[in-house]
Protein backbone atom coordinates (compact mmCIF):
# COMPACT_ATOMS: atom_id res chain seq x y z
CA UNK A 1 0.00 0.00 0.00
CA UNK A 2 1.16 3.35 -0.88
CA UNK A 3 1.91 5.92 2.34
CA UNK A 4 -0.25 8.40 2.75
CA UNK A 5 -0.39 10.71 -0.30
CA UNK A 6 -2.69 7.97 -1.88
CA UNK A 7 -4.81 7.42 1.56
CA UNK A 8 -8.43 7.46 1.07
CA UNK A 9 -10.31 11.14 1.70
CA UNK A 10 -11.41 11.59 4.92
CA UNK A 11 -14.96 10.76 4.02
CA UNK A 12 -14.27 7.32 2.79
CA UNK A 13 -11.58 6.41 6.23
CA UNK A 14 -13.06 3.81 8.02
CA UNK A 15 -12.22 4.81 12.08
CA UNK A 16 -12.40 3.64 15.28
CA UNK A 17 -15.83 4.18 16.00
CA UNK A 18 -17.13 3.60 12.64
CA UNK A 19 -15.10 0.38 12.47
CA UNK A 20 -16.35 -0.66 15.64
CA UNK A 21 -20.09 -0.59 14.53
CA UNK A 22 -19.57 -1.80 11.34
CA UNK A 23 -18.42 -5.12 13.11
CA UNK A 24 -21.28 -5.38 15.13
CA UNK A 25 -23.61 -5.17 12.69
CA UNK A 26 -21.36 -7.76 10.88
CA UNK A 27 -21.93 -9.87 13.95
CA UNK A 28 -25.69 -9.16 14.58
CA UNK A 29 -26.40 -10.27 10.58
CA UNK A 30 -24.18 -13.28 11.45
CA UNK A 31 -24.21 -14.45 15.16
CA UNK A 32 -26.80 -16.79 15.21
CA UNK A 33 -25.13 -18.93 12.57
CA UNK A 34 -21.79 -18.79 14.06
CA UNK A 35 -23.32 -19.50 17.81
CA UNK A 36 -25.01 -22.68 15.75
CA UNK A 37 -22.18 -24.12 15.17
CA UNK A 38 -20.09 -23.28 18.59
CA UNK A 39 -19.76 -25.30 21.76
CA UNK A 40 -20.60 -23.07 25.03
CA UNK A 41 -17.12 -22.23 25.77
CA UNK A 42 -16.42 -21.21 21.86
CA UNK A 43 -19.25 -19.33 22.06
CA UNK A 44 -18.79 -17.53 25.32
CA UNK A 45 -15.30 -16.44 24.19
CA UNK A 46 -17.06 -15.21 21.13
CA UNK A 47 -19.54 -13.90 23.11
CA UNK A 48 -16.68 -11.86 25.40
CA UNK A 49 -15.06 -10.29 22.23
CA UNK A 50 -18.19 -8.46 21.21
CA UNK A 51 -17.83 -6.03 24.08
CA UNK A 52 -17.51 -2.52 23.97
CA UNK A 53 -13.75 -2.74 24.74
CA UNK A 54 -13.44 -5.69 22.37
CA UNK A 55 -14.05 -5.45 18.94
CA UNK A 56 -16.67 -8.31 17.76
CA UNK A 57 -15.30 -10.52 15.82
CA UNK A 58 -14.61 -13.58 13.26
CA UNK A 59 -16.10 -16.55 15.44
CA UNK A 60 -13.40 -19.82 16.33
CA UNK A 61 -15.04 -21.80 13.78
CA UNK A 62 -15.67 -19.38 11.05
CA UNK A 63 -12.40 -19.74 8.65
CA UNK A 64 -14.01 -22.15 6.11
CA UNK A 65 -13.73 -25.96 6.09
CA UNK A 66 -14.84 -25.91 2.42
CA UNK A 67 -11.95 -24.99 -0.35
CA UNK A 68 -13.33 -22.13 -1.58
CA UNK A 69 -12.70 -18.37 -0.25
CA UNK A 70 -15.62 -15.86 0.78
CA UNK A 71 -16.13 -13.83 -2.51
CA UNK A 72 -14.61 -16.55 -4.87
CA UNK A 73 -10.71 -15.54 -6.53
CA UNK A 74 -10.04 -12.18 -6.40
CA UNK A 75 -11.66 -10.93 -3.00
CA UNK A 76 -9.21 -9.36 -1.77
CA UNK A 77 -9.36 -8.39 1.73
CA UNK A 78 -11.43 -5.42 2.04
CA UNK A 79 -8.87 -4.23 -0.76
CA UNK A 80 -6.36 -1.29 -0.10
CA UNK A 81 -8.70 2.11 -1.27
CA UNK A 82 -11.57 0.71 1.48
CA UNK A 83 -9.67 1.03 4.54
CA UNK A 84 -11.96 -1.72 5.88
CA UNK A 85 -12.62 -5.51 6.14
CA UNK A 86 -15.45 -6.55 3.93
CA UNK A 87 -15.18 -10.06 4.34
CA UNK A 88 -14.65 -12.99 6.81
CA UNK A 89 -10.70 -13.79 7.37
CA UNK A 90 -9.79 -16.86 4.80
CA UNK A 91 -6.02 -16.22 3.68
CA UNK A 92 -3.29 -15.84 1.06
CA UNK A 93 -4.12 -18.26 -1.87
CA UNK A 94 -3.54 -18.88 -5.24
CA UNK A 95 -6.24 -19.73 -6.69
CA UNK A 96 -9.34 -19.40 -3.52
CA UNK A 97 -8.59 -22.85 -2.13
CA UNK A 98 -6.79 -23.63 0.94
CA UNK A 99 -4.30 -25.85 1.20
CA UNK A 100 -5.06 -27.57 4.24
CA UNK A 101 -2.74 -29.85 6.65
CA UNK A 102 -0.14 -27.53 6.12
CA UNK A 103 -0.13 -26.44 9.39
CA UNK A 104 -0.22 -28.40 13.22
CA UNK A 105 -0.85 -27.52 16.66
CA UNK A 106 2.62 -29.07 17.76
CA UNK A 107 5.64 -28.46 20.37
CA UNK A 108 8.02 -26.02 17.91
CA UNK A 109 10.15 -25.38 21.14
CA UNK A 110 10.29 -21.87 21.23
CA UNK A 111 11.04 -20.31 24.78
CA UNK A 112 7.87 -17.57 24.99
CA UNK A 113 7.94 -17.45 28.48
CA UNK A 114 10.24 -14.39 28.34
CA UNK A 115 7.14 -13.06 26.06
CA UNK A 116 4.11 -13.56 28.29
CA UNK A 117 5.82 -12.56 31.24
CA UNK A 118 7.41 -8.96 29.53
CA UNK A 119 3.54 -8.91 27.84
CA UNK A 120 1.89 -9.40 32.05
CA UNK A 121 4.25 -6.74 33.04
CA UNK A 122 3.43 -4.38 30.11
CA UNK A 123 -0.29 -4.91 30.74
CA UNK A 124 0.16 -4.63 34.63
CA UNK A 125 1.67 -0.80 34.33
CA UNK A 126 -1.39 -0.04 31.70
CA UNK A 127 -4.15 2.53 33.55
CA UNK A 128 -7.59 1.27 33.86
CA UNK A 129 -8.86 3.16 30.55
CA UNK A 130 -5.36 2.59 28.73
CA UNK A 131 -5.65 -1.21 29.48
CA UNK A 132 -9.67 -1.05 27.91
CA UNK A 133 -8.50 0.87 25.21
CA UNK A 134 -5.24 -1.80 24.27
CA UNK A 135 -6.59 -4.96 25.02
CA UNK A 136 -9.15 -6.99 22.83
CA UNK A 137 -10.52 -10.84 22.70
CA UNK A 138 -8.21 -13.34 20.82
CA UNK A 139 -10.64 -13.50 18.03
CA UNK A 140 -10.30 -9.98 17.72
CA UNK A 141 -11.13 -8.64 14.16
CA UNK A 142 -8.73 -5.85 15.54
CA UNK A 143 -6.01 -8.13 13.99
CA UNK A 144 -6.66 -7.24 11.11
CA UNK A 145 -7.32 -4.10 10.97
CA UNK A 146 -3.81 -2.81 10.73
CA UNK A 147 -1.85 -0.31 8.06
CA UNK A 148 1.23 0.58 7.21
CA UNK A 149 -0.18 4.16 6.27
CA UNK A 150 0.78 7.24 9.21
CA UNK A 151 -1.84 7.69 11.40
CA UNK A 152 -3.06 10.97 9.09
CA UNK A 153 -3.97 8.33 6.46
CA UNK A 154 -5.39 5.36 9.18
CA UNK A 155 -6.32 6.01 12.66
CA UNK A 156 -5.32 3.06 14.68
CA UNK A 157 -6.93 1.87 18.04
CA UNK A 158 -4.93 0.75 21.01
CA UNK A 159 -2.83 3.28 22.83
CA UNK A 160 -0.12 4.82 21.22
CA UNK A 161 4.43 5.52 22.48
CA UNK A 162 2.77 8.66 23.07
CA UNK A 163 0.00 7.77 25.23
CA UNK A 164 2.60 5.87 27.91
CA UNK A 165 5.12 7.26 30.23
CA UNK A 166 8.57 6.48 30.25
CA UNK A 167 8.14 3.82 32.37
CA UNK A 168 5.47 1.83 30.58
CA UNK A 169 7.58 2.71 27.52
CA UNK A 170 10.18 0.71 28.38
CA UNK A 171 8.29 -2.36 29.82
CA UNK A 172 6.68 -2.24 25.77
CA UNK A 173 10.09 -2.09 24.74
CA UNK A 174 10.80 -4.97 27.28
CA UNK A 175 8.11 -6.66 25.25
CA UNK A 176 9.59 -6.25 22.06
CA UNK A 177 13.07 -7.24 22.67
CA UNK A 178 11.38 -10.37 24.32
CA UNK A 179 9.59 -11.03 21.01
CA UNK A 180 12.30 -10.40 18.80
CA UNK A 181 15.88 -10.55 17.96
CA UNK A 182 18.22 -7.73 18.42
CA UNK A 183 18.19 -7.11 14.94
CA UNK A 184 14.78 -7.38 15.12
CA UNK A 185 14.28 -4.43 17.62
CA UNK A 186 17.13 -2.59 16.17
CA UNK A 187 14.89 -2.34 12.48
CA UNK A 188 11.91 -1.55 14.65
CA UNK A 189 13.80 1.51 16.47
CA UNK A 190 15.57 2.38 13.20
CA UNK A 191 12.18 2.38 11.69
CA UNK A 192 11.11 5.19 14.08
CA UNK A 193 14.10 6.72 14.47
CA UNK A 194 14.39 7.51 10.47
CA UNK A 195 10.50 8.62 10.49
CA UNK A 196 10.87 11.32 12.81
CA UNK A 197 13.99 12.53 11.39
CA UNK A 198 12.53 12.69 7.61
CA UNK A 199 9.23 14.29 9.58
CA UNK A 200 11.48 16.80 11.03
CA UNK A 201 12.55 17.89 7.71
CA UNK A 202 10.06 17.99 5.71
CA UNK A 203 8.27 19.87 8.69
CA UNK A 204 5.69 17.31 9.55
CA UNK A 205 6.77 15.71 12.53
CA UNK A 206 3.46 15.93 14.45
CA UNK A 207 2.53 12.75 12.06
CA UNK A 208 5.73 11.38 11.10
CA UNK A 209 7.49 10.68 13.77
CA UNK A 210 8.66 8.08 16.45
CA UNK A 211 5.94 7.88 19.23
CA UNK A 212 2.84 7.21 16.84
CA UNK A 213 3.13 3.63 16.82
CA UNK A 214 0.45 2.00 18.73
CA UNK A 215 0.00 -1.16 20.87
CA UNK A 216 -2.80 -3.87 21.18
CA UNK A 217 -3.16 -7.05 22.91
CA UNK A 218 -5.32 -9.71 22.18
CA UNK A 219 -6.04 -12.42 24.50
CA UNK A 220 -4.40 -12.65 27.66
CA UNK A 221 -0.94 -13.70 27.84
CA UNK A 222 -0.69 -17.17 29.07
CA UNK A 223 1.62 -20.61 28.68
CA UNK A 224 -1.14 -22.55 27.40
CA UNK A 225 -4.36 -20.53 25.97
CA UNK A 226 -3.55 -18.48 22.80
CA UNK A 227 -2.75 -15.04 23.17
CA UNK A 228 -0.94 -12.27 21.18
CA UNK A 229 0.28 -8.63 20.40
CA UNK A 230 0.19 -6.42 17.45
CA UNK A 231 2.07 -3.05 17.11
CA UNK A 232 1.67 -1.58 14.17
CA UNK A 233 2.48 2.61 13.07
CA UNK A 234 3.76 3.76 9.61
CA UNK A 235 5.90 1.72 8.05
CA UNK A 236 6.39 -0.64 10.75
CA UNK A 237 3.64 -3.54 11.99
CA UNK A 238 4.68 -6.73 14.06
CA UNK A 239 1.59 -8.97 14.60
CA UNK A 240 2.58 -12.01 17.22
CA UNK A 241 0.45 -14.82 17.78
CA UNK A 242 1.31 -17.46 20.56
CA UNK A 243 0.10 -20.47 21.70
CA UNK A 244 1.73 -22.35 24.44
CA UNK A 245 5.25 -23.36 22.64
CA UNK A 246 4.20 -22.29 19.23
CA UNK A 247 4.64 -18.24 17.22
CA UNK A 248 3.48 -17.29 13.99
CA UNK A 249 5.05 -13.63 13.58
CA UNK A 250 2.82 -12.73 10.51
CA UNK A 251 1.52 -10.62 9.03
CA UNK A 252 4.45 -8.15 9.26
CA UNK A 253 5.43 -5.30 7.32
CA UNK A 254 8.88 -3.44 7.22
CA UNK A 255 9.60 -0.30 5.38
CA UNK A 256 11.16 2.99 5.41
CA UNK A 257 11.47 6.31 3.62
CA UNK A 258 14.38 6.99 3.18
CA UNK A 259 16.36 3.77 3.56
CA UNK A 260 19.61 5.71 5.14
CA UNK A 261 19.21 9.30 7.08
CA UNK A 262 22.53 11.50 9.24
CA UNK A 263 20.88 11.82 12.41
CA UNK A 264 22.57 13.36 15.27
CA UNK A 265 25.78 13.23 12.89
CA UNK A 266 25.09 9.12 12.78
CA UNK A 267 24.55 7.99 9.62
CA UNK A 268 21.29 5.75 10.82
CA UNK A 269 20.41 2.78 7.80
CA UNK A 270 17.24 0.48 7.66
CA UNK A 271 15.31 -2.04 5.57
CA UNK A 272 19.21 -2.64 3.31
CA UNK A 273 19.86 -6.11 4.37
CA UNK A 274 16.73 -7.35 1.77
CA UNK A 275 17.63 -5.22 -0.81
CA UNK A 276 21.23 -6.34 -0.71
CA UNK A 277 20.46 -9.84 -0.59
CA UNK A 278 17.26 -9.36 -2.58
CA UNK A 279 19.70 -7.82 -5.86
CA UNK A 280 22.67 -10.70 -4.25
CA UNK A 281 19.99 -13.63 -5.41
CA UNK A 282 19.08 -12.05 -8.78
CA UNK A 283 22.47 -10.96 -9.82
CA UNK A 284 23.12 -15.11 -9.40
CA UNK A 285 20.91 -15.93 -12.27
CA UNK A 286 21.62 -17.04 -15.49
CA UNK A 287 20.15 -14.81 -18.51
CA UNK A 288 18.10 -18.27 -19.24
CA UNK A 289 17.14 -18.34 -15.39
CA UNK A 290 16.76 -14.21 -15.47
CA UNK A 291 13.81 -14.53 -18.46
CA UNK A 292 12.08 -17.15 -16.42
CA UNK A 293 12.41 -15.46 -13.00
CA UNK A 294 11.71 -11.51 -14.76
CA UNK A 295 7.86 -11.72 -15.08
CA UNK A 296 8.16 -7.78 -16.08
CA UNK A 297 11.28 -5.47 -16.70
CA UNK A 298 8.90 -2.41 -16.21
CA UNK A 299 8.74 -1.39 -12.33
CA UNK A 300 5.69 0.70 -11.62
CA UNK A 301 5.57 2.84 -8.80
CA UNK A 302 4.48 0.00 -6.05
CA UNK A 303 3.77 -3.48 -6.94
CA UNK A 304 3.07 -4.58 -3.75
CA UNK A 305 0.16 -7.27 -3.67
CA UNK A 306 -0.06 -8.36 -0.60
CA UNK A 307 -0.12 -5.40 1.64
CA UNK A 308 -2.68 -3.87 4.53
CA UNK A 309 -6.67 -5.16 4.06
CA UNK A 310 -5.20 -8.02 1.40
CA UNK A 311 -5.64 -10.83 3.82
CA UNK A 312 -7.39 -12.95 1.47
CA UNK A 313 -5.43 -11.85 -1.40
CA UNK A 314 -5.33 -14.50 -4.48
CA UNK A 315 -2.57 -14.72 -6.44
CA UNK A 316 -1.34 -17.58 -8.21
CA UNK A 317 2.55 -18.34 -8.44
CA UNK A 318 4.92 -16.57 -10.81
CA UNK A 319 8.35 -16.87 -11.90
CA UNK A 320 11.05 -19.40 -11.38
CA UNK A 321 11.11 -23.12 -9.37
CA UNK A 322 13.31 -23.01 -6.79
CA UNK A 323 13.72 -26.95 -8.30
CA UNK A 324 15.16 -24.94 -11.22
CA UNK A 325 18.34 -23.29 -9.43
CA UNK A 326 21.34 -24.37 -8.19
CA UNK A 327 22.37 -25.67 -4.69
CA UNK A 328 23.98 -22.16 -4.29
CA UNK A 329 21.15 -19.84 -6.12
CA UNK A 330 18.94 -21.35 -3.62
CA UNK A 331 20.93 -20.18 -0.86
CA UNK A 332 20.73 -16.61 -1.61
CA UNK A 333 16.79 -16.85 -2.18
CA UNK A 334 16.79 -18.30 1.04
CA UNK A 335 19.02 -15.40 2.33
CA UNK A 336 16.71 -13.03 1.39
CA UNK A 337 13.80 -15.17 3.21
CA UNK A 338 16.38 -15.21 6.22
CA UNK A 339 16.56 -11.69 6.44
CA UNK A 340 13.16 -11.12 7.58
CA UNK A 341 12.88 -14.38 9.67
CA UNK A 342 15.51 -13.47 12.01
CA UNK A 343 13.76 -10.80 13.13
CA UNK A 344 12.23 -13.07 15.17
CA UNK A 345 14.05 -14.73 18.13
CA UNK A 346 17.07 -17.52 16.65
CA UNK A 347 14.68 -20.38 18.36
CA UNK A 348 11.48 -18.85 16.14
CA UNK A 349 13.65 -18.42 13.19
CA UNK A 350 15.34 -21.73 13.68
CA UNK A 351 11.61 -23.47 13.63
CA UNK A 352 10.44 -21.37 10.37
CA UNK A 353 13.57 -21.64 8.32
CA UNK A 354 12.78 -25.89 8.60
CA UNK A 355 9.38 -25.18 7.54
CA UNK A 356 10.18 -22.73 4.69
CA UNK A 357 13.13 -25.57 3.80
CA UNK A 358 10.31 -28.34 3.80
CA UNK A 359 8.63 -26.32 0.84
CA UNK A 360 11.45 -25.58 -0.57
CA UNK A 361 10.81 -27.71 -3.85
CA UNK A 362 6.89 -25.57 -4.42
CA UNK A 363 8.84 -22.15 -3.66
CA UNK A 364 9.01 -19.86 -6.42
CA UNK A 365 11.01 -16.27 -7.09
CA UNK A 366 9.21 -13.62 -8.97
CA UNK A 367 11.10 -10.35 -9.84
CA UNK A 368 10.18 -7.42 -11.11
CA UNK A 369 12.47 -4.24 -12.62
CA UNK A 370 16.36 -4.13 -13.51
CA UNK A 371 18.83 -6.19 -11.43
CA UNK A 372 21.58 -3.50 -11.46
CA UNK A 373 22.65 -2.15 -8.37
CA UNK A 374 21.04 0.48 -8.29
CA UNK A 375 18.19 -0.42 -10.23
CA UNK A 376 14.53 -0.17 -8.06
CA UNK A 377 12.82 -3.18 -8.06
CA UNK A 378 10.07 -5.93 -6.84
CA UNK A 379 10.66 -9.13 -5.43
CA UNK A 380 7.98 -11.94 -4.68
CA UNK A 381 8.80 -15.26 -2.70
CA UNK A 382 6.32 -17.67 -2.68
CA UNK A 383 5.14 -21.05 -1.39
CA UNK A 384 2.22 -22.26 0.61
CA UNK A 385 3.92 -21.46 4.32
CA UNK A 386 5.79 -18.71 3.05
CA UNK A 387 5.00 -15.04 0.96
CA UNK A 388 7.55 -12.45 0.81
CA UNK A 389 7.29 -9.09 -0.84
CA UNK A 390 10.26 -6.69 -1.07
CA UNK A 391 8.97 -3.23 -3.27
CA UNK A 392 11.35 0.03 -4.30
CA UNK A 393 8.52 2.17 -4.26
CA UNK A 394 8.37 5.68 -5.68
CA UNK A 395 8.66 8.55 -3.38
CA UNK A 396 5.81 9.18 -0.95
CA UNK A 397 5.32 11.95 1.75
CA UNK A 398 8.91 11.97 2.95
CA UNK A 399 10.58 12.52 -0.54
CA UNK A 400 10.99 15.90 0.39
CA UNK A 401 13.97 14.35 3.17
CA UNK A 402 16.19 13.01 0.22
CA UNK A 403 15.26 15.25 -2.38
CA UNK A 404 12.39 13.04 -4.47
CA UNK A 405 8.64 13.39 -5.44
CA UNK A 406 6.52 10.34 -6.93
CA UNK A 407 7.04 11.93 -10.17
CA UNK A 408 10.40 10.81 -10.37
CA UNK A 409 9.10 7.26 -10.16
CA UNK A 410 10.39 4.31 -7.63
CA UNK A 411 13.76 4.23 -6.07
CA UNK A 412 15.45 2.28 -3.32
CA UNK A 413 15.16 4.92 -0.96
CA UNK A 414 11.42 4.18 -0.56
CA UNK A 415 10.86 0.61 0.47
CA UNK A 416 7.71 -1.56 1.45
CA UNK A 417 8.12 -5.12 2.53
CA UNK A 418 5.29 -7.33 3.62
CA UNK A 419 5.59 -11.49 5.20
CA UNK A 420 2.71 -13.43 5.45
CA UNK A 421 1.99 -17.08 6.02
CA UNK A 422 -0.58 -18.23 3.13
CA UNK A 423 -3.24 -20.62 3.64
CA UNK A 424 -4.93 -19.72 6.41
CA UNK A 425 -2.19 -18.99 9.09
CA UNK A 426 -2.04 -15.41 9.29
CA UNK A 427 -2.19 -14.05 12.89
CA UNK A 428 -2.09 -17.95 13.84
CA UNK A 429 -5.33 -18.12 12.37
CA UNK A 430 -5.17 -22.09 11.66
CA UNK A 431 -3.54 -22.70 14.87
CA UNK A 432 -6.24 -20.59 16.92
CA UNK A 433 -8.83 -23.07 14.68
CA UNK A 434 -6.83 -26.28 15.39
CA UNK A 435 -7.18 -25.61 19.22
CA UNK A 436 -10.32 -24.83 19.71
CA UNK A 437 -11.45 -28.05 17.20
CA UNK A 438 -9.07 -30.29 19.39
CA UNK A 439 -8.38 -28.87 23.00
CA UNK A 440 -10.54 -30.93 25.21
CA UNK A 441 -11.71 -27.75 27.88
CA UNK A 442 -13.46 -26.41 24.41
CA UNK A 443 -14.93 -29.24 23.78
Amino acid sequence: MADSENAPTEGTQVHADSRRGFMRRAFAAGGVAAFATMGATAAKAFADDATPTATPTDSPTATPTATGAPGGPGAGGGGVGSQTITEDFFGLTTDGSLVRDLFTVHSQHVATAPVIAAAEKFLAALADDQKSATQFGIHSTEWRLWSNLDPGGFKRQGVSLADLTDDQNALGTALLRAALSADGLETTENIRRINLAAGTLVGNSDTFNDVLYYWTVMGTPSATEPWGFQFDGHHLVVNYFVLGDQVVMSPCFWGTEPTSLEIDGETVSVCTQELEASLAFAQSLTAAQQKVAVISSSKADEDMKAGAFADNAVEAYAGIRATELTPAQQEKLLAVVEVFVARGKADLAKAKMAEIRGHLADTRAAWIGGTGDDDPFYLRVHSPVLWIEVDCQAAGPLGGAYGKTRADGPTQQHVHSVVRTPNGNDYGRDLLRQHYLTSPHHQ
